[in-house]
């Protein structure tokens, strides 16, 4: 591919114009989307708006006159069309591990198997894992006999006709970029009487999903990575309205009350998606959340897909036939419709080559044990950048530069 190739990409992108919502450092090509998205200018404001005027001002009015008491649900609302939800089925809350939990949790009630089965995928991501465990040892405390069930990923339609009660997956498999098949898996489900919870950490944002279309039961969702959030953003859930009326939230907070400020002493659980609320929302981080979102306004997630693709598509391209890349391979999947928004190779030196690219200016991330892990964000990304990032790449591996002593000391967060 040529240098005039490459700027024809650009200049044929749709979605160039969405660069200057972002403010990105000079010299800096930002492949890690996937784990912390950028700073909007638009969050920057808001931010500055809500602790300057709305906090520094109005005070405790501001739940009311800024409508803050709304915020969960109206980010909810916004983060809806991202992941093809209708209305009243999105709300904004808590963190991934928590939402998790009480998905969780009342996908179980009711369930009268004589053993509880959470069936998930071996090499789904670790912290899901952990809230499934936690609650199968709370069912066991308590009496229940109780299992968590993990399988590879080519043994979950025959695992799922076996007996189970909930089928819980991540849709972007964290490590590789493999993407299940959404309503293949969703179906099946249904049809052996398991409910389902996707987790869309790696999917809302850059896939076009359609829960609505694929009957999807539950799922969660980070508001930090590809929805650009900001560090800590609140996470997301979906419930499907055909099971709200049945739900049982089992973290039961005041603010999913349905009279939170009537403090009446027996709990009585809000009507609709609001019920999953627990605590006082995070009006910072909210607003943040609520102003990125503003970013994806007139864009279509058909549009952000098929960018990401092309992305991708383009560095894997450049990489091929160089014989200086023949020390990586590629875990990913090379079909583009198999994958989501990264790329994501495995070498010995993984960790210290990223460290490499990272001071060269291509920030990307490490995944213990050795996979290097690029994120192709279509609202900020240009083609000109992945193109340099790549020959980036491409002469830190030819000069043997990770080799360097420095690139190998490993800070707390890697």
């Amino acid at each position: 591919m040529t240098e005039d190739d490459i700027m024809k990409c650009d200049t044929a992108d749709p979605l160039a114009t969405h660069r200057r919502h972002f403010e990105l450092p000079a010299d800096t090509i930002y492949l890690n989307g996937n784990s912390l998205g950028p700073l909007s200018t638009a969050s920057k404001q808001r931010v500055r708006e809500v602790v300057e005027s709305q906090w520094g001002n109005d005070l405790i009015s501001s739940w009311n006159k800024h409508k803050w008491i709304d915020l969960p649900v109206t980010v909810g609302e916004k983060i809806a069309p991202l992941i093809g939800a209708a209305p009243g089925q999105v709300l904004c809350c808590d963190s991934v591990s928590v939402n998790l939990f009480k998905l969780l949790s009342a996908a179980l009630t009711g369930r009268r198997s004589e053993r509880t089965v959470i069936l998930s995928q071996r090499d789904n991501f670790p912290s899901d894992l952990y809230i499934a465990e936690g609650l199968i040892t709370l069912l066991r405390e308590h009496g229940i006999s109780a299992e968590l069930r993990l399988v590879a990923a080519e043994n979950l339609e025959e695992s799922i006709a076996q007996s189970a009660d909930v089928l819980l997956l991540t849709h972007v498999n964290f490590r590789t970029g493999r993407v299940h098949d959404m309503q293949r898996l969703t179906a099946l489900a249904h049809d052996h009487d398991l409910q389902v919870i996707w987790d869309l950490s790696h999917s809302a944002g850059v896939m076009a999903l359609a829960l609505d279309d694929c009957e999807v039961d539950f799922a969660v969702g980070c508001g930090y990575k590809f929805l650009n959030g900001g560090p800590g953003a609140p996470a997301f859930l979906y419930v499907a309205s055909r099971l709200q009326a049945k739900l049982q939230n089992p973290l039961q907070g005041w603010m999913g009350h349905r009279h939170p400020f009537a403090f009446e002493l027996e709990y009585a659980p809000d009507v609709g998606i609001n019920q999953l609320q627990t605590g006082t929302p995070c009006i910072l981080s909210m607003s943040a959340l609520d102003a990125a979102l503003s970013c994806f306004e007139g864009l279509t997630a058909i549009q952000l897909r098929e960018k990401s693709l092309a992305l991708s598509a383009m560095f894997m391209s450049l990489l091929e036939g160089d014989p200086t890349y023949e020390s990586l391979t590629l875990v990913s999947p090379r079909e583009s419709k198999q994958r989501g928004a990264q790329l994501s190779f495995s070498h010995n030196d993984a960790f210290p080559i990223s460290q490499a690219l990272i001071e060269a200016g291509v920030i990307v991330d490490f995944r213990a044990p050795n996979l290097i892990r690029l994120g192709f964000s279509p609202l900020f990304l240009s083609f000109g950048e992945v193109a340099r990032s790549a020959a980036i790449l491409k002469q830190i591996l030819l000069e043997g530069r990770f080799r360097q002593e420095r690139f190998s000391v490993r800070a707390k967060v890697t």
